[in-house]
């Protein structure tokens, strides 16, 4: 059987690796507001706690690691989204600050919401910026991309 059947847009792997995605991890400098951002789109926080120590040097690949965890959880209790604050070593900037929609990496995080129109008014008084316009995606979905803490766009999309 082939790797890749594109007819049916599925991927056939012979020995299975990935058992599940455990959750997505965003880098901020402001954790409280990236808090209170992802709480306003409807997550609740799961766990949150200091992590350092030499396994987290070790798999960071860097010296004296000290991070504040907080681990946001869907309303449906199956995703998890990480927000990690570094205490040390200092912030990397990127540039730019704010990055395009073309920006090599990881493009963005995508919810769907029940409301598009109440999600944006919710998360635009947290201080999200629409990154473009509210659209159709043909008779499927409303969508929009939304900037929201550390310049992360947020794609959110209301089923038709």
């Amino acid at each position: 059987m082939p790797a890749w059947t594109a007819s049916h847009g599925l991927c056939y792997i012979r020995d299975m690796t990935i058992k599940a995605l455990h959750h997505v991890s965003v880098v901020v400098d402001d954790l409280a507001a990236a808090i209170a951002f992802f709480t306003a789109l409807g997550m609740t926080v799961e766990g949150e706690r200091p992590v350092e120590g030499p396994w987290v040097d070790r798999v960071n690949g860097l010296q004296g690691v000290r991070v504040d965890i907080v681990l946001m959880r869907t309303p449906d209790g199956h995703g998890r989204l990480e927000l990690t604050r570094f205490r040390n070593p200092k912030l990397v900037e990127m540039e730019p600050a704010i990055a395009p929609p073309n920006t090599l990496g990881l493009r963005s995080v995508m919810f769907t919401v029940e409301s598009l129109d109440n999600t944006v008014a919710r998360l635009r008084a947290n201080g999200a910026e629409l990154v473009g316009e509210v659209v159709h995606y043909e008779d499927v979905y409303r969508l929009c991309y939304i900037r929201g803490p550390a310049g992360i766009i947020v794609a959110l999309a209301e089923e038709l």
